[in-house]
Protein backbone atom coordinates (compact mmCIF):
# COMPACT_ATOMS: atom_id res chain seq x y z
CA UNK A 1 0.00 0.00 0.00
CA UNK A 2 1.28 3.47 -0.85
CA UNK A 3 -0.44 6.64 0.27
CA UNK A 4 2.20 9.20 -0.65
CA UNK A 5 4.41 9.80 -3.67
CA UNK A 6 7.70 7.98 -3.17
CA UNK A 7 10.61 10.25 -2.32
CA UNK A 8 14.32 9.62 -2.79
CA UNK A 9 14.76 7.57 0.38
CA UNK A 10 18.35 7.23 1.54
CA UNK A 11 17.91 6.22 5.18
CA UNK A 12 15.88 3.59 7.01
CA UNK A 13 15.14 3.71 10.74
CA UNK A 14 14.07 0.19 11.71
CA UNK A 15 12.22 -0.99 14.78
CA UNK A 16 13.46 -4.30 16.22
CA UNK A 17 10.74 -6.21 18.10
CA UNK A 18 7.99 -7.28 15.71
CA UNK A 19 9.80 -5.84 12.69
CA UNK A 20 13.21 -7.52 12.50
CA UNK A 21 12.96 -10.11 15.28
CA UNK A 22 10.00 -12.29 16.24
CA UNK A 23 10.19 -11.71 19.99
CA UNK A 24 6.48 -11.65 20.87
CA UNK A 25 6.35 -14.95 22.78
CA UNK A 26 9.56 -14.18 24.68
CA UNK A 27 8.39 -10.69 25.64
CA UNK A 28 4.89 -11.76 26.67
CA UNK A 29 6.20 -14.64 28.78
CA UNK A 30 8.73 -12.36 30.47
CA UNK A 31 6.14 -9.67 31.18
CA UNK A 32 3.81 -12.24 32.73
CA UNK A 33 6.59 -13.82 34.81
CA UNK A 34 7.58 -10.38 36.06
CA UNK A 35 4.04 -9.47 37.11
CA UNK A 36 3.70 -12.81 38.85
CA UNK A 37 6.99 -12.39 40.73
CA UNK A 38 5.96 -8.87 41.77
CA UNK A 39 2.62 -10.22 43.09
CA UNK A 40 0.67 -8.12 40.61
CA UNK A 41 -2.33 -9.13 38.46
CA UNK A 42 -1.07 -11.08 35.44
CA UNK A 43 -2.34 -9.65 32.15
CA UNK A 44 -3.27 -11.89 29.23
CA UNK A 45 -1.24 -12.41 26.07
CA UNK A 46 -3.01 -9.86 23.88
CA UNK A 47 -2.87 -7.15 26.50
CA UNK A 48 0.83 -7.77 27.10
CA UNK A 49 1.53 -7.80 23.37
CA UNK A 50 -0.26 -4.47 22.96
CA UNK A 51 2.46 -2.79 25.06
CA UNK A 52 5.35 -3.99 22.87
CA UNK A 53 7.07 -0.89 21.54
CA UNK A 54 6.65 1.15 24.70
CA UNK A 55 9.35 1.60 27.31
CA UNK A 56 9.27 -1.13 29.96
CA UNK A 57 8.25 1.32 32.66
CA UNK A 58 5.30 2.60 30.64
CA UNK A 59 4.33 -0.93 29.60
CA UNK A 60 4.09 -2.10 33.20
CA UNK A 61 2.10 0.97 34.23
CA UNK A 62 -0.40 0.11 31.50
CA UNK A 63 -0.62 -3.54 32.51
CA UNK A 64 -1.41 -3.05 36.21
CA UNK A 65 -2.09 -0.21 38.65
CA UNK A 66 1.25 0.74 40.20
CA UNK A 67 3.47 3.57 41.31
CA UNK A 68 6.48 4.71 39.31
CA UNK A 69 8.67 3.10 41.97
CA UNK A 70 6.96 -0.26 41.45
CA UNK A 71 7.23 0.14 37.68
CA UNK A 72 10.96 0.71 38.03
CA UNK A 73 11.22 -2.42 40.17
CA UNK A 74 9.29 -4.35 37.52
CA UNK A 75 11.68 -3.06 34.87
CA UNK A 76 14.71 -4.39 36.72
CA UNK A 77 12.99 -7.72 37.38
CA UNK A 78 11.99 -7.99 33.72
CA UNK A 79 15.56 -7.45 32.54
CA UNK A 80 16.82 -10.19 34.85
CA UNK A 81 14.17 -12.67 33.75
CA UNK A 82 14.60 -11.73 30.08
CA UNK A 83 18.31 -12.45 30.31
CA UNK A 84 17.51 -15.91 31.66
CA UNK A 85 14.81 -16.55 29.04
CA UNK A 86 16.77 -15.23 26.06
CA UNK A 87 18.24 -18.57 25.04
CA UNK A 88 19.84 -19.18 21.62
CA UNK A 89 17.26 -18.87 18.83
CA UNK A 90 14.64 -17.48 21.23
CA UNK A 91 14.23 -14.50 18.88
CA UNK A 92 14.34 -15.66 15.26
CA UNK A 93 14.37 -13.17 12.40
CA UNK A 94 11.18 -12.72 10.43
CA UNK A 95 11.25 -14.17 6.90
CA UNK A 96 13.57 -12.43 4.43
CA UNK A 97 15.02 -10.00 6.99
CA UNK A 98 18.70 -10.87 6.62
CA UNK A 99 18.75 -11.06 2.82
CA UNK A 100 16.73 -7.84 2.52
CA UNK A 101 19.05 -6.00 4.90
CA UNK A 102 22.03 -7.17 2.84
CA UNK A 103 20.39 -6.06 -0.41
CA UNK A 104 19.49 -2.62 0.93
CA UNK A 105 23.00 -2.18 2.31
CA UNK A 106 24.54 -3.17 -1.02
CA UNK A 107 22.31 -0.65 -2.78
CA UNK A 108 23.76 2.12 -0.62
CA UNK A 109 20.94 2.68 1.87
CA UNK A 110 21.89 3.87 5.36
CA UNK A 111 20.35 1.42 7.83
CA UNK A 112 19.71 2.25 11.48
CA UNK A 113 17.73 0.79 14.38
CA UNK A 114 15.57 2.68 16.89
CA UNK A 115 14.14 0.46 19.61
CA UNK A 116 12.44 0.70 22.99
CA UNK A 117 14.71 -2.17 24.01
CA UNK A 118 17.66 -1.37 26.29
CA UNK A 119 21.35 -1.70 25.48
CA UNK A 120 21.55 -4.70 27.79
CA UNK A 121 19.93 -6.85 25.08
CA UNK A 122 19.63 -4.95 21.78
CA UNK A 123 23.22 -5.24 20.47
CA UNK A 124 23.31 -8.96 21.25
CA UNK A 125 20.04 -9.59 19.43
CA UNK A 126 21.26 -7.69 16.36
CA UNK A 127 24.37 -9.86 16.39
CA UNK A 128 22.29 -13.02 16.79
CA UNK A 129 20.29 -12.09 13.69
CA UNK A 130 23.58 -11.41 11.84
CA UNK A 131 22.51 -7.93 10.79
CA UNK A 132 24.71 -5.84 13.11
CA UNK A 133 27.47 -5.31 10.48
CA UNK A 134 24.99 -3.53 8.20
CA UNK A 135 23.62 -1.10 10.81
CA UNK A 136 25.19 2.37 10.92
CA UNK A 137 23.56 3.57 14.14
CA UNK A 138 21.60 1.98 16.99
CA UNK A 139 19.39 4.06 19.27
CA UNK A 140 18.13 2.15 22.30
CA UNK A 141 15.81 3.16 25.12
CA UNK A 142 18.91 4.01 27.15
CA UNK A 143 20.07 6.58 24.60
CA UNK A 144 17.08 8.93 24.78
CA UNK A 145 15.07 10.66 27.47
CA UNK A 146 11.73 10.35 25.67
CA UNK A 147 10.65 6.98 24.30
CA UNK A 148 8.25 5.94 21.54
CA UNK A 149 5.89 7.33 20.38
CA UNK A 150 7.91 10.50 21.06
CA UNK A 151 10.09 11.30 18.01
CA UNK A 152 13.34 11.83 19.93
CA UNK A 153 14.93 8.59 18.68
CA UNK A 154 14.32 9.66 15.08
CA UNK A 155 15.45 13.24 15.67
CA UNK A 156 18.68 12.03 17.30
CA UNK A 157 19.31 9.68 14.36
CA UNK A 158 18.77 12.44 11.81
CA UNK A 159 21.05 14.81 13.70
CA UNK A 160 23.87 12.31 14.19
CA UNK A 161 23.84 11.16 10.56
CA UNK A 162 23.10 14.53 8.98
CA UNK A 163 19.97 13.23 7.25
CA UNK A 164 16.74 15.01 6.32
CA UNK A 165 13.25 13.83 7.31
CA UNK A 166 11.98 13.70 3.73
CA UNK A 167 14.71 11.21 2.73
CA UNK A 168 14.09 8.97 5.73
CA UNK A 169 11.68 6.06 6.18
CA UNK A 170 10.71 4.79 9.65
CA UNK A 171 9.72 1.11 9.55
CA UNK A 172 7.85 -0.57 12.39
CA UNK A 173 5.00 -2.85 13.39
CA UNK A 174 3.03 -0.68 15.83
CA UNK A 175 1.29 2.67 15.94
CA UNK A 176 4.07 3.83 18.27
CA UNK A 177 6.56 3.53 15.40
CA UNK A 178 4.27 5.33 12.96
CA UNK A 179 3.57 8.13 15.44
CA UNK A 180 7.30 8.43 16.17
CA UNK A 181 8.10 8.89 12.49
CA UNK A 182 5.24 11.29 11.85
CA UNK A 183 6.35 13.36 14.84
CA UNK A 184 9.71 13.84 13.13
CA UNK A 185 8.11 14.48 9.69
CA UNK A 186 9.62 11.37 8.08
CA UNK A 187 7.92 8.88 5.81
CA UNK A 188 6.58 5.81 7.59
CA UNK A 189 6.07 2.15 6.73
CA UNK A 190 4.03 -0.30 8.78
CA UNK A 191 4.78 -4.02 8.68
CA UNK A 192 1.62 -6.07 9.09
CA UNK A 193 3.21 -9.32 10.30
CA UNK A 194 4.22 -8.02 13.74
CA UNK A 195 2.29 -6.90 16.81
CA UNK A 196 0.06 -4.26 15.22
CA UNK A 197 -2.78 -4.88 12.79
CA UNK A 198 -3.10 -3.58 9.24
CA UNK A 199 -6.12 -1.53 10.32
CA UNK A 200 -4.27 0.07 13.25
CA UNK A 201 -1.27 0.96 11.10
CA UNK A 202 -3.46 2.41 8.35
CA UNK A 203 -5.46 4.47 10.82
CA UNK A 204 -2.20 5.76 12.31
CA UNK A 205 -1.38 7.19 8.89
CA UNK A 206 1.45 4.96 7.65
CA UNK A 207 2.58 6.03 4.17
CA UNK A 208 3.24 2.40 3.23
CA UNK A 209 2.04 -0.98 4.47
CA UNK A 210 3.93 -4.18 3.69
CA UNK A 211 3.17 -7.83 4.47
CA UNK A 212 6.75 -9.03 3.98
CA UNK A 213 10.00 -7.31 4.97
CA UNK A 214 11.35 -7.99 1.47
CA UNK A 215 8.76 -5.60 0.03
CA UNK A 216 10.87 -2.73 1.36
CA UNK A 217 13.11 -3.16 -1.65
CA UNK A 218 10.33 -2.15 -4.04
CA UNK A 219 9.71 1.00 -1.99
CA UNK A 220 13.23 2.32 -1.45
CA UNK A 221 15.42 0.60 -4.04
CA UNK A 222 13.31 -0.62 -6.99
Amino acid sequence: MKTKTKMNITTLILDFDGTLGDSRRLIVNTLQQTLREQNLPVAGEERCASTIGLSLKEAFMQLAPMTEETAESCTQTYRRIFSDNNLPDAVPPFPHVLETIRTLYQKGLTLTVASSRGRDSLPGLLNDLEIAPYISLVISADDVKHHKPHPESVLVTLEQLGKKPDETLVVGDTIYDIDMGKGASTLTCGVTYGNGTRSELAQAGANYLIDDFAHLISIVAP
